[in-house]
């Protein structure tokens, strides 16, 4: 991603324009890790689920146990006043975060007191529509409760994150199908996942080892209204092999057709296509 002009930041009550500096050496999260971010879009004149996304990240903080400073509202308010600042026909991506300043005693464990916040506006271009991706199986899997801050959207997750695409483009394919601690299917290493069979459409049911994202949300609410019911079940590697249609959901691109998984082939087929309408025409309409 891009640093410079095209980067607005929030930071100590005002916006200033590029990439400035915001967190210390000696502050909490630089060594140790405690930090939280959440991602919104605005395209077109529109931010989707902004406020819904402003609220997860004050949640992700809860879970990392650093104490959120700033409510959903007033975020939201202090987004739109940062992108008054941007192009109005420029896509942007909206990066709240939060970070440790402290530690309390032996230092592992986050003081709780003050908090840093700061919101990121980026110039990121949307996907094209004819955008896709393909998949294959890593062995790195997604950590459980037990293991590591996974109701959190957390800075200290993605490292994992990192080593799932190493691996696949080091097979040749762009991201990686990601297994949770049973073998059974997660999500992407980057998104949740959807896969189409016979007309019916079916996402891995969230199980405590993934984020169950707010545009997954959208997609199945969406679907719903449209008579098309999502099962949220468990499912194996064979069930997306033996699928009609892969597609992926996150914030970043919205949907993001899967054309193959390790050697099965897929078309974007209709109900991909419906999705990605259905996502359109519920977000300009909320303008």
């Amino acid at each position: 991603m891009a640093t410079g002009s095209n980067i607005k930041t929030y930071f100590q009550g005002t916006w200033h324009d590029g990439d400035v500096p915001v967190i210390k050496a000696a502050d909490h999260a630089s060594w140790l890790g405690t930090t939280v971010f959440d991602g919104a879009r605005y395209f077109q004149g529109v931010a989707p689920d902004l406020h819904a996304h402003c609220a997860r990240v004050n949640r992700s903080a809860e879970a990392m146990m650093i104490a959120p400073t700033v409510t959903a509202e007033d975020m939201v308010q202090i987004v739109w006043e940062g992108l008054e600042l941007c192009a109005k026909d420029a896509p942007v991506y909206i990066r709240p975060m939060y970070w440790a300043l402290d530690g309390g005693p032996h230092g592992v464990v986050p003081e709780i007191g003050p908090t840093g916040f700061a919101i990121c506006l980026e110039e990121i271009p949307m996907a094209p529509p004819e955008a896709s991706a393909t998949l294959t199986t890593t062995r790195f899997r997604r950590p459980v409760l037990e293991d590591a801050v996974v109701n959190a959207k957390a800075g200290c997750l993605y490292p994992n994150n990192a080593r799932m695409i190493a691996e696949a483009r080091a097979k040749g394919y762009n991201n990686a199908l990601v297994a949770d601690a049973l073998g059974n299917v997660a999500e992407t290493a980057t998104a949740n996942i959807f896969m189409v069979k016979d007309g019916e459409v079916f996402t891995p049911i969230p199980n405590g080892t993934f984020l169950a994202g707010i545009t997954r949300a959208r997609h199945i609410l969406n679907l719903g209204l449209d008579g098309t019911q999502v099962h949220e079940t468990v499912l194996s590697f064979e069930d997306f092999r033996a699928a009609d249609e892969v597609f992926m959901s996150g914030n970043m691109m919205k949907v993001t057709p899967v054309t193959e998984f390790d050697g099965a082939h897929f078309q974007v087929g209709p109900v991909t296509r419906r999705v990605r309408e259905m996502y359109w025409d519920w977000a300009l309409s909320t303008s």
